[in-house]
């Protein structure tokens, strides 16, 4: 019987098996938006000290991170989505009872490194309810949309209380958006966003009256409250409440068609823009690069919205689907809430702006979808060849 000889790969052909089946169009889209982030940093954070330099290191960490979990298989993702949700529920419940409060919020915990359980669940909670529905595939009865939603509740709820609107609001983007892409009926959705455009319309056209000294609304806390008059009309408090809306549109106005010029922003580099390194950094960048560059930024996350819903239309099954739609709805939510706040059309409540805002346990709740969605890629490519 003759000797077969098999030819051991090389290190770099092992490396490079690593690396396939990496969507490249969605790699490419978000190095632009990373490359894009650090430019903005170098310029809006010039006196923060070491901002870009751990920014740079906020967006390694994340892609080592994004390499590693997208070498996990979707099947293997889905164990963890029981424990990792139950975990996440459970530091919830623990900082309620024995979280740290700065600022009149109580949303850290020490479990030996201070760490904000609420990130956990923008991962944890997709996963568990696309592990829910995968269970129950082809047999979905209302009930088990009743259970689905009472998952969906549970974490919310807590966040809402801590309070972090801001972060109840994503988490509760990315849940809804699985049991959405799960078959929830059109009859379920319209009358919840038919009570909230009343709302809106009310508050409108009797703003004076809602918003004046001494009412107070009922579910929102104050603050929450404040904000949402302070949107409607932000020159009511110039100097205090509204200062970060004002200098807002202000600076994006004042970049024009053109923009200032790099390291060139007034309003950036005066010190105007509050939080410019972080939850208001699109005003630095459309300062320095105007509309022209305001709309390369916004056709950038369109495309990687667009790129992640076609990974999520040819996933091979039921939970990678679920998954790739939530995370798609994670990059939508963050880029459109953080860039509507900015311009003055939604409250300010927190959000980063993906790739581009300063932020470690953003970075990595990016890093960490990123590779969930690269694997679910792979999976595709690899199930197709």
């Amino acid at each position: 019987m003759p000797l077969v000889v098999v030819e051991k790969p090389s290190l770099w052909q092992r490396i490079l098996f690593l690396f396939k089946g990496f969507d490249g169009p969605l790699a490419i889209t978000v190095l632009v938006l990373a490359f894009i982030g650090l430019l903005t940093m170098y310029s809006s954070g010039y006196d923060h000290g070491t901002r870009f330099v751990d920014h740079g290191r906020n967006m390694l960490l994340a892609a080592g991170i994004m390499f590693i979990v997208a070498q996990v298989p979707p099947h293997r993702l889905m164990t963890m989505a029981v424990p990792l949700y139950a975990v996440g529920v459970l530091l919830l419940i623990a900082v309620e009872l024995f979280g740290i409060t700065r600022k009149g919020a109580t949303r850290w915990i020490n479990v030996g490194v201070v760490i904000q359980p609420s990130e956990i669940l923008k991962i944890a909670l997709p996963l568990m309810l696309a592990w829910w529905f995968q269970k129950r595939e082809g047999q979905l009865r209302p009930s088990d949309f009743a259970v689905a939603g009472a998952l969906l509740l549970l974490p919310v709820g807590l966040i809402m209380k801590q309070p972090d609107l801001g972060t109840s609001l994503l988490v509760f983007a990315t849940g809804f958006s699985v049991i959405y892409f799960a078959g929830l009926n059109w009859r379920f959705i319209v009358p919840p966003l038919a009570v909230g455009l009343f709302v809106v319309l009310v508050l409108v056209v009797f703003q004076t009256p809602l918003c004046a000294e001494g009412v107070n609304w009922p579910i929102l806390h104050d603050y929450q409250q404040q904000r949402v008059c302070t949107l409607l009309d932000p020159w009511r408090d110039p100097l205090g409440r509204g200062f970060h809306i004002i200098q807002g549109m202000i600076a994006i106005g004042s970049g024009g068609f053109f923009g200032q010029g790099y390291m060139q922003g007034t309003q950036t580099h005066l010190e105007f823009i509050p939080e410019r390194t972080t939850d208001f950094i699109f005003a630095a960048f459309a300062e320095e690069f105007g509309l022209l560059g305001s709309l390369v930024l916004l056709v950038a996350f369109l495309f990687l919205v667009l790129r992640c819903l076609a990974i999520a239309l040819e996933a091979p099954t039921l939970f990678s689907r679920l998954l790739a739609g939530a995370i798609t709805m994670i990059f939508f939510t963050y880029a459109f809430v953080n860039l509507g706040m900015v311009s003055g059309i939604l409250p300010v409540v927190g959000v980063p702006l993906p790739f581009i805002s300063y932020g470690g346990t953003a970075m990595v709740t990016l890093g960490l979808a990123l590779g969930m969605m690269m694997s679910i890629a792979k999976t595709k490519r690899l199930v197709q060849s």
